[in-house]
C-alpha cells in the first residue's frame, strides 16, 4: 500500500492476549492505508535473508482477535548487535517495528532503537507490554497484559487442587511460573486462598535456601494439623530458583542434565516434583504423617483464551500503538491507562547500563501483601507450646524467624 508497511512480531513464550493486539494494530493500519506484515519466530527471522513472512489482511485479524496463543509463531532467540541489518526494513518500506514481548523482548527492542538511531533509518518502534509473570516496570502499577487471564485461569486449577486436597485429606505442593517476579504465584496463591505461599520477594533479608523453603511448608502443615485440618495446599514461584547459586540446587539431590556451562537444565525438570520430593524427606523424618503431591501451573495458562479484561486491555493497547504512532512516538513501550490516557513508556528511561530492562519484582512494602501474608498459615509464639508435639524447636518454624523480619 501507498502508505508503507507495519512489521509486527512477538518474542518470548505465549500469553492470553497476542492476538488480540495483533489484530487490533492489524485492522486499524489497514483501514488507514497501510501493509501489515507479521514475522513468525521474533528476532530469529527479522535479521534473516529470507524473513518469515505472514500478511496480515482484516478478515484473519477479525478471526483471530480473541483467541489464545500466538497466531505468529514465536521464539526467544536474542540476536547479538552483530547481526542487526537494515536489508528487511528498506526492502519492504517499514514504517513502524512492533514488538510483543516481556523484558528481554523489549531489551533487544532497545537496542534496535539505538541501531536504527545510529544509521539514520527513520523508522519507529514501539513495544507491547507482554508477560504472565507480570513484571515489567509499567507506571502506576499497571499490568502487563496476559497476566490477569493466566492468573484467572491458574486460580481455576489452583482451586481444583485444593479441592482434591480437602476431599481427600491429603497436600499439595503446587509451583507456579514466574521467572524472577513472585506475581502470578502470590496472585494465584491469595486468591485460592493456600495456607502458604512462597516467592522470591520474600527472602529479602536472608538468603533463599532449600532449608528455609521447607521450614516454611512445614510451618503450614503443623500450624494447621494444630487446627484440626489435616488437608492443605502450597504454591511456589519458580523465581526463587532465579537466585539460588547453582551449589545450593544441586544440594537438592535431584539428578540433573546440565547445560553446555554447566549449569542444571532446571526447564527439563518439573520444580513442583523437587519440592514436594524434599517436603516428603524432611517429613519422613519428623515423623509427620502426611501425604503431599506435585502439581505444575505454567504452560496451562499461557494459551487459552484471554478473559474480558484482557480482550479490553489489549484493544486498548493496539489502538495506543496507532495513536503513538500518529504522534510521532519511538523507542517506547506503550502504555494504557485506567482512565483511556495513551503514554508512551522510554526503553532508554528504565534500561540499566547495559541495555537489559530490570524486572519488576513483588513489593512486599505494599499493605496488600502484608495483608494476605499476615493471612497465611503458620506457627507463631502462641503456637510454640502445641507445636513442640511434633517440632523439637517450633521457634525456627515461625516465618519471623525464618525470613529475620
Amino acid at each position: 500500500m501507498q502508505n508503507g508497511a507495519v512489521a509486527i512480531l512477538c518474542g518470548g513464550g505465549p500469553a492470553p492476549g497476542i492476538n488480540t493486539v495483533v489484530a487490533t494494530i492489524a485492522k486499524r493500519f489497514l483501514s488507514d492505508g497501510y501493509s501489515v506484515l507479521g514475522l513468525n519466530y521474533g528476532y530469529k527471522t527479522l535479521f534473516s535473508e529470507e524473513p518469515d513472512i505472514v500478511v496480515l489482511n482484516f478478515e484473519l485479524a477479525d478471526r483471530i482477535f480473541n483467541k489464545g496463543g500466538s497466531y505468529l509463531r514465536m521464539s526467544r532467540y536474542k540476536p547479538k548487535d552483530s547481526e542487526f541489518s537494515k536489508d528487511f526494513f528498506v526492502n519492504h518500506n517499514i514504517k513502524l517495528l512492533v514488538t510483543i514481548g516481556g523484558d528481554d523482548t523489549a531489551s533487544t527492542a532497545n537496542r534496535i532503537t539505538k541501531y536504527l538511531e545510529d544509521h539514520e533509518i527513520k523508522i519507529q518502534n514501539i513495544h507491547v507490554p507482554k508477560t504472565i509473570d507480570n513484571d515489567l516496570p509499567l507506571p502506576s502499577n499497571l499490568p502487563t497484559f496476559g497476566y490477569h487471564s493466566a492468573k484467572n485461569e491458574g486460580v481455576r486449577i489452583a482451586s481444583t487442587v485444593y479441592e482434591d486436597g480437602r476431599t481427600s485429606g491429603n497436600w499439595f505442593v503446587v509451583c507456579s511460573m514466574g521467572r524472577e517476579a513472585g506475581h502470578l504465584a502470590f496472585g494465584i496463591g491469595a486468591s485460592a486462598h493456600y495456607p502458604m505461599i512462597i516467592i522470591p520477594e520474600m527472602f529479602k533479608n536472608v538468603e533463599i535456601t532449600f532449608d528455609r523453603m521447607i521450614k516454611m511448608m512445614v510451618s503450614a502443615i503443623v500450624k494447621r494439623i494444630i487446627l484440626g485440618i489435616d488437608y492443605g495446599a502450597i504454591i511456589i514461584s519458580e523465581g526463587v530458583f532465579h537466585f539460588m547459586s547453582d551449589e545450593q540446587i544441586l544440594k537438592s539431590g535431584i539428578h540433573f542434565s546440565y547445560d553446555e556451562h554447566g549449569h542444571p537444565e532446571l526447564g527439563k525438570v518439573s520444580k513442583a516434583h523437587i519440592f514436594n520430593t524434599l517436603l516428603q524427606l524432611e517429613l519422613n523424618k519428623l515423623r509427620i504423617k502426611v501425604k503431599s503431591r506435585p502439581v505444575e501451573i505454567g504452560y496451562e495458562v499461557r494459551c487459552i483464551d484471554p478473559i474480558a479484561f484482557d480482550l479490553r486491555y489489549c484493544s486498548a493497547l493496539g489502538n495506543g500503538v496507532k495513536e503513538l504512532f500518529d504522534r510521532k512516538e519511538s523507542g517506547c513501550i506503550v502504555v494504557s491507562m485506567p482512565d483511556g490516557k495513551v503514554d508512551p513508556l522510554y526503553l532508554k528511561d528504565i534500561a540499566g547500563e547495559n541495555g537489559k530492562i530490570k524486572p519488576r519484582l513483588l513489593d512486599t512494602e505494599n499493605e496488600s501483601y502484608n495483608l494476605v501474608f499476615k493471612s497465611l498459615d503458620s506457627i507463631r509464639e502462641s503456637d510454640y507450646s502445641k507445636a513442640k508435639k511434633y517440632l523439637s524447636d517450633p521457634e525456627n518454624y515461625d516465618l519471623k524467624n525464618i525470613l529475620k523480619m
